[in-house]
């Protein structure tokens, strides 16, 4: 037992040096000093010296016990250096003497590199996010479930009267969003948002079972106390700066006409109601940087304004509709510039904005197409007007970038409704010439303020033309040559040289791509409508002679007349590959000099294989001898270096 005790003692001696060296020796002497020196300053000289000699009695003690054990002594803490110019004691009797303790050896020095923290595993953050998201969420629900299923029952066995039932509905609610701050204050959030949800819930669930099921309260009543239940939940999440508690708000606050409906027309009501409600959740987003409510909101107004039009719309209502939709498009126009000034995300703005001008040009459309087709083309005009002007507002937004984006968002929607509006108003070929216009407009503009972005729109409005002319439109014809259809042609071939001579010589790739494919389909156009011409010209021939078209003097006439036509579309062709060839070496450019080599290739093959076996002794003769002629020209004109070819400009 006495070796045992010894054991246990020597034990003791050496956690007690442990903790010597660890508190004193490390720490250093300064450091205890300061120690000492602050705990005086709280008490008073008599106390400061007993504690003093009382860890100086202990020290002895220690030394002692190390003297009995056989241990080697440590240097007793009197004799270390704690003592300050402020305060000195009475020295202590010194302890045995011993060498000090040998120095340890520094650690290693750190890597250059750490190792970062292993990222947690994907199924753990799923675990987690099931755990306490999830299961939060089905809870929710089951509890509410659970006690409408209850309160069902009791109703069904009126347990509790109608009046009672309300009331009771109201007073749990209430103590559920009061009880839940209990675990909000202990720093469960999401289980008190959880609980908040609940009792909000119940409260809307309350009222409505008021007027809807039992009758209790007149319409009007359970409204305003709905609103109340909507501002204050509004309220709450302001004050905790909790964007979850305001979709609970807003949840309820759009839940609310559905609650109350009673399957009547009240659109003045309704949509009153629906633009304060806007008009607060742009308020909030105007104190919060709460991005979703803007979003929530426009989504629960279109999905009562297309609920409203589908039930009740009549030609009547066309002017309070209109009325009420242009103030819900000015209130979701405004919300991307807000949300700008909190937040650099431009995704949500720019969504929002393409969505807003999209659902309300839509809106306009359907009231009016059916009552003038003019003042729907008007509509879409004003629209882009406003889409122009908003452009030249400063957002004053977080970041530049997501601020311009906004802005070329907008232009981009005054270009479409520009576009747009063309069709609308105008009708067959004058579409066309609408949107070659229009892509001439936008041309001249983005020369005058260089943007990309207007070439664009105005390269997008040239495509559409020239599909549409090439492959829609179809031309009455009264006159050769001098008719509708050769006047939209030459509209074409003008605009597509002026994007040509726009995007040509510029520093961008792109540009000057642009500039060669506009010039290539010049040429096109004005060959595929110099042909069409030449078609009508011989198709009126053909249908002017008299005769039975079966009979061998009529079938002759008309072989005359295709064999007459082939041949000038050879001439036509080879005319125009003549005069490329001369504006190619003119401007030398070897771009136009290899289209008009392609396209007097073409009409070679035409001659050689269609020509030799279709066309008259006298027509073939003159098709090859033309052809020749042409090509020896053009030949000697290479061969004599008439101009100074260039190498490497193709432009």
């Amino acid at each position: 037992m006495a070796s045992r005790t010894n054991r246990l003692d020597v034990h003791t001696v050496q956690r007690l040096r442990q903790y010597e060296h660890s508190h004193c020796n490390r720490l250093g002497s300064a450091v205890l000093g300061r120690r000492l020196y602050s705990i005086k300053q709280v008490i008073s000289q008599p106390e400061f010296e007993q504690l003093v000699q009382q860890i100086r009695e202990l020290t002895a003690r220690l030394l002692r016990l190390e003297q009995l054990f056989g241990i080697e002594a440590s240097t007793p803490l009197s004799e270390q250096r704690y003592e300050t110019s402020q305060f000195r004691t009475a020295e202590a009797q010194p302890g045995p003497q011993r060498p000090p303790l040998p120095v340890p050896p520094p650690p290693p020095p750190a890597p250059a590199y750490t190792s970062s923290p292993r990222a947690a595993p994907l199924s753990d953050d799923l675990e987690s996010r099931i755990g306490s998201h999830w299961l939060n969420r089905i809870g929710i629900a089951a509890v509410l479930i659970g006690v409408s299923f209850f309160l069902n029952y009791a109703f069904e066995n009126n347990w509790i009267g109608p009046s009672a039932r309300v009331v009771i509905g109201l007073l749990a609610g209430i103590a559920v969003v009061l009880w839940s701050e209990r675990f909000r204050k202990c720093g469960y959030s999401i289980f008190s948002y959880s609980l908040k949800a609940v009792g909000i819930g119940v409260l809307y669930l309350s009222l409505w079972a008021s007027f809807q099921v039992y009758h209790l309260l007149p319409s009007n009543i359970v409204f305003a106390a709905m609103i109340v239940v909507t501002a204050s939940t509004c309220a709450l999440a302001v004050a905790q700066n909790a964007e979850v508690i305001a979709i609970f708000a807003i949840a309820g606050g759009f839940a609310t006409p559905a609650l109350l409906s009673t399957g009547e027309n009240h659109e003045i009501v309704l949509f009153s109601y629906l633009a304060l409600l806007d008009v607060a959740l742009l308020a909030l987003t105007v104190t919060k940087p709460w991005r979703r409510i803007a979003v929530l909101g426009f989504v629960g107004t279109l999905i009562y304004y297309i609920g409203w039009y589908d039930t009740f719309y009549s030609r009547s209502q066309l002017t309070p509709t209109l009325i009420f939709a242009t103030l819900f498009f000015a209130i979701f126009a405004t919300a991307p510039l807000l949300i700008l000034h909190h937040d650099s995300d431009r995704r949500i703005p720019l969504a929002l904005a393409f969505a807003n001008g999209v659902t309300y040009f839509l809106q306009g459309y359907v009231m009016l197409i059916s009552i003038s087709s003019t003042e729907t083309a008007w509509f879409a005009l004003l629209l882009a007007t406003f889409y122009l002007l908003l452009v030249r507002i400063k957002a004053e937004a977080s970041d530049t970038n997501a601020e311009n984006s906004l802005r070329l968002m907008h232009l981009a929607l005054a270009m479409g409704l520009i576009t747009v509006a063309i069709p609308i108003r105008l009708e067959a070929h004058a579409i066309t010439i609408g949107w070659l216009v229009e892509s001439a407009a936008l041309l001249w503009v983005a020369g005058r303020l260089k943007s990309d972005l207007l070439t664009t729109f105005s390269l997008a409005a040239l495509a559409l033309g020239l599909v549409r002319l090439l492959f829609i439109d179809d031309f009455p014809l009264l006159s050769l040559f001098f008719n509708s259809r050769m006047a939209v042609y030459a509209i074409a071939v003008a605009v597509l040289g002026y994007a040509a001579y726009q995007n040509a010589g510029h520093e961008n790739e792109t540009r000057r791509t642009t500039a060669g494919v506009a010039l290539i389909l010049l040429n096109v156009v004005a060959l595929r409508g110099l042909s069409l011409e030449v078609s009508d010209y011989y198709a009126r021939q053909m249908t002017v002679t008299p005769g039975h078209p079966w009979s061998p003097t009529e079938f002759l006439q008309r072989r005359s007349i295709l064999i007459a036509r082939d041949f000038t579309y050879s001439a036509l062709w080879m005319a125009h590959g003549a005069m490329l060839m001369i504006v190619g070496f003119w401007r030398g450019s070897a771009f136009v000099r290899w289209q008009a080599l392609v396209l007097i290739a073409l009409t070679t093959v035409k001659v050689f294989v269609y020509d030799t076996s279709q066309l008259d002794h006298i027509y073939r003769i003159i098709s090859f001898v033309a052809l020749g002629m042409l090509l020896l020209a053009i030949s000697f004109a290479y061969q004599r270096n008439w101009i100074k070819l260039p190498s490497a400009n193709m432009s």
